[in-house]
């Protein structure tokens, strides 16, 4: 086992790796940009190391600073966390190179699966699913778009290729607006991606968006964790996630995620990952798959009893799964709320000082969060400030303890989203459970509409 890991991160998930480091006996190094000197992760760790100013491309982006931060330190491992360089097939290899041991899956698996054109077609291979589509990257000429696209039936969306983030995506009902569609999608993909490249699938109209968790070690053992559902979400970005997911048959879910497992250990995949399908119709299809620790993680732990993040740093240690998939069970039924320092409907960003804090405890209530009484939220990076996950032994407990939770939950001088989360947890549509990805934006539209 390590003896010492880096984290090149920041935020709440920051700290959950510390803590998930500090259980196992390892010593943890905090890298930070000059904002973030005074962040709780960064007080708590062994060591800590000021790898440039705030902005992310000259900090949680620079990779000879992090590498050289390792080095100084003499870390064993890197944990990225998600985001930032969690999915940098560059990132890992340089980790690779200088002597450290990424904690996550092998470069060259990152980069298939970070293609979306290559991750369908290894997933077409290995069974699972997909959504009907484009067989590959959109070729240049005109007409043999058109072609693809009448093939498909419209209305059809088209994407990145390297894309994520909810960037690179735009949905075409006609083939009159294609032509433009596909010129501006490929100057947005070249512009934020570094690459024009494109493909097109069938556009779902009432799609559920429910991924599953997978974890896998270096010898081919790879097992599956159950479904999530994160429906609600706007431009893609999810703000609340539950396990299970309401009204998947067992059977079913047992013959997806099989086939997830499968695919791993099929492209020989290491860690924890995520399978993202969209789900209509009784019908599964899959459209990417995050090669990372996800941010709705705790989900997942709280119905299974398994800490994802200590099985993910052991199995990056070259040790063998220490459970098999007739040993997960899943018990019981886990929200998560995502509170964002932001305004709860127009959605725009809320940074500031922190003027009163206090976080919400009871039965069944769990707090991610670096954040604390007077601490200064830096308008540079993501607005999440922390999470709440509630369990119950059944989704109504769990419903009924969030509302609790979130009631009781003060944070003072800046706005958040809870307002938000309080409206939704008492939304007839969410719970009875079952909405589609489209709902959330939908019920914020009507909020914001003129008087």
């Amino acid at each position: 086992m390590f003896g010492k890991i880096l984290i090149a991160n920041r935020g709440e998930i920051a700290l959950r790796i510390q803590r998930a480091c500090r259980e196992m006996g390892i010593k943890t190094v905090a890298v930070h940009s000059e904002v973030d000197a005074d962040a709780k992760y960064v007080k708590l760790a062994d060591e800590s190391v000021c790898i440039g100013p705030a902005p992310s491309a000259q900090s949680y982006l620079n990779i000879p600073a992090i590498i050289s931060a390792a080095e100084v330190t003499d870390a064993e491992a890197i944990h990225p966390g998600y985001g930032f360089l969690s999915e940098n097939a560059d990132f890992a290899e340089r980790v690779e190179r200088s002597g450290f041991v990424f904690i996550g899956p092998r470069p060259d698996t990152i980069r298939l699966m970070g293609d979306k054109v290559s991750a369908k077609l290894a997933m077409k291979k290995a069974g699972v699913p997909c959504v009907p589509g484009s067989n590959g990257a959109l070729p240049d000429a005109p007409e043999e778009i058109k072609a693809i696209m009448r093939a498909i039936g419209y209305p059809v969306i088209i994407k990145a290729a390297a894309g994520g983030g909810g960037r690179g995506m735009r949905v075409v009902h006609t083939e009159a607006a294609l032509s433009n569609a596909v010129i501006i999608t490929r100057n947005e993909a070249q512009a934020a991606f570094g690459n024009p490249t494109l493909y097109a699938e069938k556009y779902l109209e009432n799609p559920r968006h429910i991924e599953f968790q997978v974890l896998a070690d270096e010898h081919r053992n790879a097992i599956h964790l159950g479904e999530r559902e994160c429906s609600m979400q706007r431009r893609h970005q999810k703000i609340l996630e539950e396990s299970p997911a309401v009204g998947i048959p067992t059977r079913l879910r047992d013959r997806i995620g099989t086939r997830c497992a499968d695919a791993c250990r099929r492209f020989g995949y290491r860690g924890v990952g995520t399978f993202e399908f969209l789900f209509e119709r009784n019908e599964f299809y899959f459209i990417e798959m995050n090669t990372r620790l996800q941010v709705e993680h705790p989900v997942t732990e709280a119905v299974t009893g398994i800490d994802l993040v200590q099985a993910q740093i052991r199995v990056a240690a070259g040790e063998k799964l220490n459970i098999r998939q007739r040993d997960v069970t899943w018990k019981g039924h886990a929200i998560e709320c995502r509170v964002n320092a932001e305004d709860p409907y127009k959605l725009t960003p809320s940074a500031g000082r922190i003027t009163q804090y206090h976080a919400p405890g009871g039965p069944g209530i769990r707090v991610d969060s670096h954040v604390y009484h007077n601490y200064f939220v830096p308008p540079n990076y993501d607005s999440m400030i922390g999470k709440v996950i509630a369990y119950g032994e059944n989704r109504e407990q769990a419903i009924a303890r969030m509302r609790i939770a979130l009631s009781e939950m003060v944070v003072g001088g800046i706005k958040t989203n809870i307002p938000l989360h309080l409206d939704l947890l008492s939304d007839a549509a969410f719970l009875n459970g079952g909405t589609s990805i489209h709902y959330l934006e939908q019920k914020l539209a009507n909020y914001n509409k003129p008087g």
